[in-house]
Formats: structure tokens, C-alpha cells, sequence
């Protein structure tokens, strides 16, 4: 019989209320090329897996990397990087089972705004509405979340079938209790209910107790539908939700990333494609020139070879979005914050081309973390790469 070995407890001085999960937004994912290119019927629920096959291990310290209770700042964004919504959210985990057993439970406690049918003056309690997230487990990161996991670099990426959990949060949060359930409800942008993609990135501080997890959400046809990122910390002894910090001109936000940055990178890849962990030596430089056109350049030479690969773009940039030639775009956000994907998933699966996204946090000006996650034609993750990286013209 499963053994509880940790539960969740919830901050005291905070009034909960929980309520029903409603099923009624979870509707199950389409096959990726239903959507794209109409050239499959199967299931989403009877793909088969294209990842590495996860160890015990690696599940176990997967589990204890989430562990805790976390409290948050839910960031919505729309494509052009303007915030949309913000919201209070805490997030209880715990597991129970043993190896092979071991499960990930969650639950999500979204703040409610006060219900239009209160009266001047009243004095309510806070209201939180109650989301049960489906467990982790050995079989769902196995065969549908395609997990890409760094343990030593406390970095992962996941899959998701559908953007049920994202629109829980929106309607609870900014509609709350008089949420009347519209499809389309009035001044409240929702997530597709049948997303091509969508896809969590996950970095920890390098400093504090702290992670973002962002979300890319791409509508059916395959273009980028809308931005979420969860700014989460551990344990705070405050109740306050975590607020992002700027590290440079919020006003012109790319300049913050010009410069030369070296680092490391570590790619893991998907058993199918060859089970294997390459790592390699990095060069990213980002200028723009006098006409503010961008040009970037990021050099990789494997560890122990003398071969360099060298990817080159130019971009224009208009206000928060840059847009680089062959379609892919970056989003520049607040909290020294981009993500990347790019502007037509659907021409690339056209074009039987691979894609990824890109997620970078900066913390501080001269050091910043990436991850990205690399696509097959078909809409696999075939591979997941974090890169490490310190700024050397500061």
C-alpha cells in the first residue's frame, strides 16, 4: 500500500474556500497534426511516447524539487508582451507512494476578486477557489507530459494536453464568482480550447527560493495564442505574492540583453532520437546597429570536439517583439524575461521543419539562464537544452 510521505499544509491566517473542480474546461488535446495539417485521426491519448523513459531516480528528485508550498504571482500576457492579468495564487505539493509508485500531488488555490454583489463597506474574507492539478507520475511523464528534466541545474519542461489549468486560473481570478461559465465570456481573453501546444518551462533562482514557470499557448492554427508565466516562492514567511524585480530600462527592454554571454549548455535528448546528454561551450552575441536592426549570433562547440556550429539572425524590433528573419519572434517581458517560438508553427510542420521555444531569466544584469525546447515535424519534444551564461562586456 502507497505510504503518504509528505502532505500539504496551507499558510495559516488564510480562509480557503474550496469548491468542485468543474470538468467542463478540460477538454482532451487533438492529435498536433490534426490541427496543423489535418494529416492524422489518432488520439492524442494513443500516441506513443517519443521520450526517454524516466528513472526512479530522476523521478524521486523531481518530486523533492517541487515539494513545498508556494506562494505566487500569475502573469498573463498577451503576444505583444503587454501585461493583461495578474493574480495571487498558491500552489500545495506533495507526494506519496514509493519508486515506482511515487506520485506528485498538487494543489492549486487561486485569490478570488470580490463577487459584484457585494456591498459597499462589507467586510469579507478572502475567497480562494480550490484546483486539484493532475498527479505526476511515473506513467504520465513517461507518455504525455515529455518531460525534460535537469536535476543538478533545478530546470525542467513539460508538456501539457490542454490549457484547462491556465483558463481555471483567468476565470477564477479576474471573473471569480460571477463567473457564469460563457464560452467567450465579455472582456476576458481565454486560452484556445484546443491548443496545437502548450508547453511549461522551468527555471530556479540562482539566489533565493524562487522559480518562474512559463507557459506558451499556440491557438490551432499555430500561432502564439497568449503568454503565462507563474513567478512561485518557497515557504515565505509573508503572505505577499513575489513581484518581479526589472534588472534594466523596463522602458527598452532589449537592451538589457546586447552584449556577449558565454556559458554552457546541456542538451538531453529523447530515447528514440538516441538517449543521449551532449554538452557544449556557448557564444551568444546580440547587437543592434545604427538603423536599431538586430543582429545575433550564437556559436556551440561540443565538448570535446573542435567542430563550432554558428547560427546567424537578423531581427527588426517593434516596442516589446522582435521579430528575426526565417519567422521566429522573442517576447520581451518584465523581470529581465523573453520567450521565443516562432511566428507560424504551422508552416514549419508544413515545410517538414523542426521547431522550438525559448524561455531566458535574467536575475541579475550579468548572468542569465535559458531553456529551450525542440520539436520534431510532428510536434514531439525531441529535446531539451538549458544554457547557463554569463554577460563578458559589462
Amino acid at each position: 500500500m502507497a505510504t503518504l510521505i509528505s502532505y500539504i499544509s496551507l499558510p495559516p491566517m488564510i480562509t480557503f474556500k474550496p469548491q468542485p473542480v468543474s470538468t467542463q474546461f478540460l477538454t482532451p488535446k487533438p492529435n498536433f497534426r490534426t490541427i496543423i495539417t489535418t494529416s492524422a485521426t489518432s488520439s492524442d491519448q494513443t500516441q506513443p511516447s517519443k521520450t526517454e523513459p524516466m528513472s526512479v531516480d530522476n523521478l524521486r528528485k523531481f518530486v523533492q524539487l517541487n515539494l513545498g508550498n508556494w506562494t505566487a504571482t500569475f502573469h498573463h500576457f498577451d503576444c505583444h508582451g503587454n501585461t493583461v492579468n495578474k493574480i495571487t495564487t498558491k500552489l500545495g505539493v506533495g507526494s506519496y507512494g514509493e519508486d515506482e509508485l511515487l506520485s506528485l500531488i498538487q494543489t492549486l488555490y487561486i485569490k478570488q476578486p470580490p463577487s459584484s454583489t457585494s456591498g459597499p463597506g462589507d467586510d469579507e474574507e478572502e475567497e480562494w477557489y480550490e484546483y486539484k492539478i493532475k498527479e505526476t507520475n511515473m506513467f504520465t511523464v513517461d507518455k504525455y507530459q515529455q518531460i525534460g528534466f535537469f536535476p543538478e541545474e533545478k530546470a525542467y519542461a513539460l508538456r501539457y494536453q490542454t490549457a484547462g489549468m491556465l483558463e481555471t486560473v483567468l476565470r477564477q481570478g479576474v471573473l471569480g464568482e460571477d463567473d457564469t461559465g460563457e464560452e467567450l465570456p465579455r472582456n476576458l481573453k481565454l486560452p484556445s480550447r484546443r491548443p496545437s501546444l502548450v508547453c511549461e518551462n522551468c527555471m530556479y533562482s540562482l539566489e533565493k527560493d524562487m522559480r518562474i514557470r512559463a507557459f506558451h499557448i499556440m491557438d490551432p492554427q499555430g500561432f502564439l495564442d497568449m503568454l503565462v508565466v507563474f513567478l512561485e516562492e518557497r515557504g515565505s514567511k509573508t503572505l505577499d505574492p513575489p513581484l518581479f524585480i526589472n534588472v534594466g530600462d523596463e522602458t527598452n527592454r532589449i537592451k538589457q540583453y546586447l552584449g556577449t554571454w558565454k556559458g554552457r549548455s546541456k542538451t538531453k535528448r529523447s530515447g528514440v532520437y538516441g538517449a543521449t546528454i551532449s554538452e557544449a561551450e556557448t557564444v551568444a552575441v546580440l547587437e543592434m546597429n545604427k538603423d536599431c536592426q538586430l543582429i545575433q549570433d550564437i556559436k556551440s562547440t561540443s565538448s570535446g570536439s573542435d567542430v563550432t556550429t554558428t547560427v546567424h539572425w537578423n531581427g527588426t524590433i517593434t516596442n516589446n517583439l522582435v521579430i528575426f528573419d526565417g519567422g521566429f519572434q522573442y517576447t520581451l517581458l518584465p523581470g529581465g524575461m523573453y520567450m521565443g517560438c516562432p511566428s507560424d508553427v504551422a508552416k514549419s510542420v508544413r515545410e517538414s521543419k523542426s521547431f522550438h521555444l525559448e524561455v531566458c531569466w535574467l536575475e541579475s544584469p550579468d548572468k542569465r539562464q535559458r531553456l529551450v525546447r525542440t520539436y520534431d515535424v510532428e510536434g514531439f519534444a525531441v529535446s531539451s537544452t538549458y544554457h547557463f551564461e554569463t554577460r563578458y562586456d559589462v
